[in-house]
C-alpha cells in the first residue's frame, strides 16, 4: 500500500491508466540487478531509481576513471578512483532514498551469475563485452528472469527484451556467435555521449514496462536506434531451434 508521500512523489506515473496504482506497487517490490555502471547502467539506474523501483542490485568492478565522466553520468569529478557501484549508490541515494542499493564490486561471470541473480525479478544488461552478454544471457534463461540487453558504440545503439517465460528469442538466437567486431571499444571507435543516454534510458523504459506490467515491451523484438540520422528500425525476432541456450525450450 502506497503511504501519502508516495502517492504524491510517482503521481505523474499513477496518472497513467495502464500502470495505475497497482503499477507503481510493483515497481516499489521489484527487485533489479544491472550489470555494468558505465555509459548505458547510469542513466538506467538513475531512472529506475527515480521511477520507484524498490531495491537496485548494481554490479561492476570497475572505477571511475575522467575518461568516463564523458557519458556515464551517475559519476562526477570527485568519484574519480572511486568503485563505481559507490559512485553510483551515492547518485541513487540523492534522487530517491528509499531505493534499496545492494553494490558487488565484482565480475559477473557464469560462475558468479546464478548467486547474483538470487531473488531477482529482471536483469538490465549494460555491459560492454559479447563475452558477458552471453553469460548473462545463459544465466537468466537457466533462472527464467527477464533480460533488457543494451548497446551502443559510435552513434549507433540497440535495445530489446528477452523473456524466457514469454517463448520469444533470447539473446544467443539474435548472435549465435561474436561478431568479427566483438573486441571494439568505446576508447577503440568513440561514442557519443548523447547515443548511451538514449539506450540507457530506453533499457530503463523497457524495465518498467515488465515489472509494472504496463505497455508493451521489446519481447522478440529489436529496436535500433542510428543517432547521425536519427533512423530508428524494430525487427522482430525469431527463436533459433537450434539454439544453444533456449533451443531445447
Amino acid at each position: 500500500m502506497l503511504n501519502d508521500e508516495q502517492l504524491l512523489r510517482y503521481n505523474r506515473q499513477i496518472m497513467l491508466g495502464e500502470l495505475d496504482i497497482a503499477g507503481q506497487e510493483r515497481l516499489l517490490a521489484a527487485n533489479v540487478l544491472i550489470l555494468g555502471l558505465g555509459g548505458l547502467g547510469c542513466p538506467a539506474a538513475l531512472y529506475l531509481a527515480a521511477a520507484g523501483v524498490g531495491t537496485l542490485r548494481l554490479v561492476d568492478d570497475d572505477v571511475v576513471e575522467s575518461s568516463n565522466l564523458q557519458r556515464q553520468i551517475a559519476h562526477g569529478e570527485a568519484d574519480v578512483g572511486a568503485l563505481k557501484v559507490d559512485s553510483a549508490a551515492r547518485s541513487i541515494a540523492a534522487i530517491n532514498s528509499d531505493t534499496q542499493v545492494e553494490r558487488f564490486a565484482i565480475r559477473a561471470d557464469g560462475e558468479t551469475l546464478a548467486g547474483l541473480l538470487e531473488g531477482i525479478d529482471l536483469v538490465v544488461d549494460a555491459s560492454d563485452s559479447f563475452a558477458s552478454r552471453f553469460a548473462v544471457n545463459q544465466a537468466c534463461v537457466a533462472a527464467n528472469i527477464p533480460l533488457v540487453s543494451g548497446a551502443a558504440i559510435r552513434s549507433e545503439g540497440q535495445v530489446g527484451v528477452f523473456d524466457p517465460a514469454s517463448g520469444t528469442a533470447c539473446y544467443q538466437c539474435l548472435y549465435p556467435d561474436a561478431p568479427e567486431d566483438a573486441d571494439l571499444s568505446c576508447a577503440e571507435s568513440g561514442v557519443l555521449a548523447p547515443m548511451v543516454g538514449v539506450i540507457g534510458s530506453l533499457q530503463a523504459l523497457e524495465a518498467v514496462k515488465v515489472l509494472a506490467q504496463f505497455g508493451e515491451p521489446l519481447r522478440g523484438k529489436l529496436l535500433m536506434v542510428d543517432g547521425w540520422s536519427l533512423q530508428v528500425r524494430r525487427i522482430n525476432l525469431q527463436p533459433a531451434v537450434n539454439c544453444p541456450v533456449c533451443g531445447s525450450r
